[in-house]
């Protein structure tokens, strides 16, 4: 897993968090109160469950960059504690109810989250190879 590959997935995640926000905060209320109340109850659970998704992502993520930057170990990382968390499913009834918009945070949060759920699974059958540009920056600081 490469630094590059990790800021992706954090700038993504960290984007979507931020629509989701804006979404289910302010620009879908309209939206929510067109809903039947037992659906509006739905869509607000919906919104944290993708909140839920996006957390569980970014604290992985960060994890990552932890391990990059030594601060953890890889052992550390694979730790139960610090592998991603579970995400609950979404209930298929309910999202036939939802607005488009919702849908697609919803879906591009499954989709992120399944992403990162495959490289969490893989981090156990692969170690991370360092960096020969980072190994010679270690050693000139340690020179120095």
């Amino acid at each position: 897993m490469t630094p590059r590959l990790i800021d992706s997935l954090y700038v993504e995640a960290m984007v979507l968090a931020d629509e989701a926000r804006a979404y289910f905060d302010r620009n879908g209320r309209d939206d929510r109160m067109a809903l039947d109340p037992i659906v509006r109850v739905g869509f607000s659970c919906e919104s944290l469950k993708v909140t839920t998704r996006l957390m569980h992502i970014i604290a992985w993520l960060l994890t990552q960059r932890a391990v990059e930057a030594g601060e953890l170990t890889s052992a550390q990382a694979r730790k139960p504690t610090r592998r991603l968390g579970e995400a609950p499913e979404s209930d298929p009834e309910l999202l036939e109810q939802l607005p488009e918009a919702a849908l697609q945070l919803i879906q591009s949060s499954r989709d992120l989250y399944a992403r990162v759920q495959r490289l969490d699974e893989g981090g156990d059958e692969m170690e991370p190879q360092p960096s020969p540009a980072r190994n010679l920056l270690r050693r000139l600081e340690r020179s120095l």
